[in-house]
């Protein structure tokens, strides 16, 4: 059965799992919490906690899932699975880059984290960036996986300096590693900001470690138009220099 928790934080629904989950358990608490949300005009911050007593998931209980999922998946400002159940975690965290909204699995002991990582949510832009007019460059410091408000926020920028010049001299990444997407409406986000700004940039500096980052000027001369090079992470510098000197060609 699902039952819908009581002494949850203001705007954030907590649903706990115990036993066998049926297809009705979700007609009743989810589908109603939804419909609940929909006519309160808001969004859904969730937290889905499983323990040990949570025995299994009927067949139409999972269809009922996927379906509910499919048809509100924009209503969710943010969804945390609380769980040491490997069955639980395991299937949430391959499924959580395909969902639009920010997916987290916490351990069972981490319940109150969880809780706090709902209330902070809308999470703002991940990465700081910089435009530095002189040099007609654009820095980007990533540290953790990429959003979509990243590259809306990179697009605001980028734009309101396009609004007066033709184009930007160079976009420099500056990362430890590269991160990946936190799911897959960052990754779309990214290909967008990529497929509007790519003929008005020349040159894309990388300055990051790490074996995904030799690969990704070898993969970006296939969709940019920009020059692209990779510089490692303690050289920043000399990577902003670089990018820079297009704008003296």
């Amino acid at each position: 059965m699902l039952d819908k928790v009581q002494d949850a934080p203001s705007g954030v629904d907590v649903v706990k799992a115990v036993g066998t989950v049926t297809k009705d358990d979700y007609e009743t608490v989810i589908e109603a919490l939804i419909d609940a949300a929909r006519r309160e005009g808001r969004r859904i911050r969730l937290l889905w906690e499983a323990g040990p007593d949570c025995r299994s998931l009927t067949p139409a209980a999972g269809w009922e899932d996927l379906k509910v999922g499919i048809g509100a998946m924009r209503l969710f400002e943010g969804c945390a699975v609380v769980s040491d159940i490997e069955w639980i975690r395991k299937p949430t965290q391959l499924a959580s880059f395909l969902m639009p909204c920010p997916v987290r699995v916490f351990g069972g002991q981490d319940r109150e984290e969880a809780l706090r990582w709902l209330v902070s949510l809308p999470e703002g832009p991940g990465v700081r960036h910089k435009l530095l007019p002189d040099s007609e460059v654009l820095v980007v410091e990533v540290g953790q996986p990429l959003r979509a408000q990243d590259f809306d926020a990179l697009a605001q920028t980028a734009d309101s300096w396009l609004e007066a010049h033709d184009e930007l001299a160079g976009v420099v990444v500056h990362a430890r590693a590269f991160p990946g997407w936190e799911n897959i409406t960052g990754m779309l986000r990214h290909v967008r900001f990529v497929r509007d700004h790519h003929r008005k940039v020349r040159r894309i500096a990388l300055a990051a470690d790490g074996k995904l980052a030799g690969l990704v000027p070898h993969l970006a001369n296939h969709f940019v138009q920009a020059e692209v090079r990779q510089f490692g992470y303690e050289e920043l510098d000399d990577a902003v220099i670089w990018a820079s000197s297009a704008s003296t060609r």
